[in-house]
């Protein structure tokens, strides 16, 4: 381990023993550094590393701080990171869609509530209403998938999915300018969701879900011969 990386996991054991719990203020720096046996500059490194993965906020003019702590929160890293895969790496998140958002959605079937369900069938209906402007018709697809999973009751799973699902909208953006009729079928495909949520059906539900997830992921292997990186882009 390098220096700054031995800084941070020394923060980062005083946060996971309870020293630090989420909300605490940290010590001012020089107490800190002195109390970790660390130099001023190392400190201020761990400090900046914490604080882009969401362990740590600075407040200018009152200190930093330990962040909630909540999944949501420290998944977020997830999305930021599949934005930047291609080619095979999203192929591979795609299959982790597969394993992991059909159970999910089976799982919503069980637990969704008429509010939320009235959400999930919102975005449905925007989807039909945009069915010729890909641009919003994406925007309701990541939409409804977001609701499909907060439905779940589980944050972790929702923050999960929500930032593996939601970064791929690059590629559904090319599906729905380079192949006829994707969004009708598209539509179809979170139309037979929502009616097995709707059902309260989970084996139907997740079955849904596994079609839909399983066209995605065939279309994909069809055309990661061409550059992901140099797709068409939405008419402005």
């Amino acid at each position: 381990m390098s220096l700054t990386e031995r800084a941070i996991e020394r923060i980062r054991q005083l946060i996971k023993d309870g020293t630090l719990p989420p909300g605490a203020r940290l010590p001012p720096e020089q107490e800190l550094a002195a109390e970790l046996g660390l130099s001023r500059n190392l400190l201020r490194e761990a400090v900046r590393s914490l604080v882009t993965t969401r362990v740590l906020e600075v407040r200018r003019g009152d200190g930093t701080y330990v962040t909630s702590l909540t999944p949501e929160l420290l998944l977020e890293g997830v999305g930021l990171a599949v934005e930047m895969m291609r080619g095979d790496d999203l192929l591979e998140i795609t299959e982790v869609r597969r394993l992991f958002e059909p159970v999910a959605t089976g799982l919503a079937a069980t637990r969704i509530t008429p509010g939320q369900l009235a959400e999930v069938e919102r975005h449905l209906n925007a989807m039909i209403e945009a069915r010729n402007d890909v641009e919003a018709l994406n925007h309701h697809d990541d939409a409804f998938h977001r609701a499909v999973f907060e439905s779940t009751g589980n944050k972790s799973l929702s923050a999960l999915l929500g930032g593996i699902a939601g970064r791929t909208l690059r590629s559904r953006v090319w599906r729905g300018l380079a192949e006829e009729n994707a969004a009708g079928r598209t539509i179809a495909e979170h139309a037979a969701i929502y009616r097995a949520l709707a059902h309260r059906d989970a084996p139907l539900a997740q079955a849904a879900a596994l079609m839909h997830v399983g066209t995605t992921e065939t279309w994909l292997r069809e055309n990661l011969g061409h550059s992901l990186e140099t797709t068409a882009r939405p008419p402005r």
